[in-house]
């Protein structure tokens, strides 16, 4: 499945979460390590929730940009 990640740049790192996996987050010094570490937070996430009998949530987020 495709979930949608958030991607935030703080002075020194990158930040990700995935708002349909809550708790799924991953911190990297560039957006490409953040990419890697989110991916296999998600895969783990997933993994553990399928250990413990649980099905992985459908992705419901929707991403827009919006001119302001």
């Amino acid at each position: 499945m495709r979930y949608a990640v958030v991607f935030e740049k703080s002075e020194t790192t990158f930040g990700a979460y995935v708002p349909d996996l809550p708790g799924c987050i991953a911190v990297g010094d560039s957006l490409a390590e953040t990419k890697t570490a989110i991916a296999n937070a998600m895969r783990l996430h997933l993994e553990d929730l399928k250990s413990s009998g649980k099905s992985a949530p459908v992705p419901a987020s929707v991403c827009a940009y919006i001119d302001a």
